[in-house]
Order: C-alpha cells, then sequence, then structure tokens
C-alpha cells in the first residue's frame, strides 16, 4: 500500500514543505529504492520481493514524479535540495543510514547520499551524471522525445498497445532490451506516469550543468550498467570509476536502461551483494 508521509526541507528561502509517496515491505536492514526521470515506484516491482526476503525495503516515488506532489514553487529539483530532501525522508521514516540502490537520476541521487553519508551503501544502476556534453543532449533529446510520445497517445491506444509484445515493445523499448516480459499494466502505468510527471522538465533543467565529479568514501559502492543501455552508453561506467575509483564496477549483460526488469535475479543479487 502506498503511504505519504510529509516533512520540511531547509531552501534558500527559509524551510519548505515537501511530500514523499513511498511503499515499504519485508524485514531487515533498510533499503531505499530509488526510481528515474519519469518513472515512479512501480519500476522496482520486479526485485522487490527478492529483495524484501533479506531487506525491509522503502520503495520511493521522487518529488514531481509518480503519486509524490511537485516541490513547492520555486524549489530546484537538483542535486543540492532533492539529496537533503531524500534524507529528510529517511529521518521522518526513522531510518538510520539504510542502503540505497538507485536507477539513472535516483542512481545519481544515490551516489550524492552516499557522498554525504547519509547512506551505508550504495548500488547506482545506470546512473546519471558521468556523460560527455554530447552525450547528456543525447540523453536528454531521447526523454523528451519519450515524454513527447506519452503526451500524444490517447489513452485508450496506449492500454491496446500493452496487450501485444509488439505493442509494448513499441511504447518501452528505449528503456527496457526485453520489453516483452513487461507486464500490460505495468506498461499502461509507466506510461501514464511518464506523461503525468510534473517534475519532468524542471529535473532536466536541473540537470544540464550536472557532474558527478566527487569521491564517495568510507562505503561499499557498486556501479552496474547493462550492455544495452540505449539511454546512458556504458562507457560511462569507466568514467564512474575513474571518479569513484572503490567502487566495483559490473556488467549487466542483455540489459536495457532499467535493468531490474529485464534480469531481476541479477540486479538483486548486485544490489544485496552490495548491502551485504
Amino acid at each position: 500500500m502506498t503511504t505519504t508521509v510529509s516533512f520540511t526541507v531547509a531552501t534558500a528561502d527559509g524551510p519548505r514543505p515537501v511530500s514523499v509517496a513511498y511503499e515499504r515491505t519485508g524485514a531487515g536492514e533498510p533499503l531505499l529504492l530509488l526510481h528515474g526521470i519519469g518513472h515512479h515506484l512501480r519500476a522496482w516491482d520486479p526485485v522487490t520481493r527478492i529483495l524484501a526476503a533479506e531487506r525491509d525495503v522503502i520503495a520511493v516515488d521522487l518529488p514531481g514524479f509518480g503519486t509524490s506532489p511537485a516541490l513547492p514553487g520555486g524549489v530546484p529539483y537538483d542535486l543540492a535540495t532533492v539529496g537533503p530532501a531524500l534524507g529528510a525522508f529517511c529521518a521522518e521514516l526513522g531510518l538510520d543510514r539504510p542502503h540505497v540502490a538507485g536507477n539513472s537520476l535516483g542512481g545519481l541521487l544515490a551516489l550524492e547520499l552516499g557522498r554525504t553519508e547519509v547512506v551505508r551503501s550504495v548500488t547506482a544502476l545506470s546512473p546519471a551524471g558521468f556523460w560527455t556534453e554530447a552525450e547528456r543532449r543525447y540523453a536528454f533529446g531521447t526523454l523528451r522525445a519519450m515524454r513527447r510520445s506519452a503526451l500524444a497517445l490517447p489513452v485508450p491506444l496506449i492500454e491496446r498497445l500493452s496487450r501485444s509484445a509488439a505493442g509494448r515493445t513499441a511504447l518501452t523499448s528505449t528503456i527496457y532490451a526485453r520489453p516483452g516480459r513487461r507486464s500490460p499494466e505495468a506498461v499502461v502505468a509507466e506510461t501514464l506516469a511518464l506523461r503525468e510527471a510534473t517534475g519532468f522538465h524542471q529535473t532536466l533543467a536541473a540537470g544540464r550543468d550536472t557532474l558527478f565529479g566527487e569521491d564517495v568514501k568510507g562505503i561499499p559502492v557498486t556501479v552496474a550498467w547493462g550492455t544495452r543501455d540505449r539511454i546512458l552508453l556504458r562507457r560511462q561506467g569507466v568514467r564512474a570509476k575513474r571518479v569513484i575509483p572503490g567502487a566495483r564496477l559490473v556488467r549487466l549483460p542483455g540489459c536495457g536502461h532499467v535493468p531490474m526488469n529485464d534480469d531481476p535475479a541479477l540486479v538483486a543479487r548486485v544490489i544485496l551483494d552490495t548491502s551485504r
């Protein structure tokens, strides 16, 4: 069941209220899951049950995505704001330095939480922030095209396309290497999440000048990249390893940009190995 918690975050204009929706399941050490831009917490569904056998799993809808409200007007969607907001979220739930796994934007945020010592381990799946300027423009252009397509398609057509493997491929092959494995219900839900994401454009705007350039020290870090990632090319993982020399760099064979659906067992094992 989805729950929403509210708290305050310090900004240049003083404390501002923030609300975050999340789902929690399992038992053990806490594990925070952070999705990518335009997605929602349902992205983690393929691995949640596996992770929950060993961890207290908290999957989050980032502010302005899924069912989480947008950030207050004038509050930027940058690392300096969203990172502390996630720290405040953990404090509100009483999470004492949870493990964290994130994908894409969520991977960048996970690394930021690791850098600021809010968490005890980090697994970053195809994290943003290790691109060249040309690679960033390509990724952002691809994401904008996906958003335009989601906005242009009538909901009945999205539902009809989702019922066939070919239709699911048309809707989601940019992020999945094996889109036919995604359920029709999940494809409809994530397409609607992309079109309704109130934080989409502000997050892209904040990301124009974002590079992750600092080491993450003192905790286990894994950076994992799908070999068939079509948004953030896997050579960016080599750059991540240069920035974070102590990180374990893992190859995810046959996986796309959102690897949790392409190989749930492999992704769960990578996350659990890091958090052990």
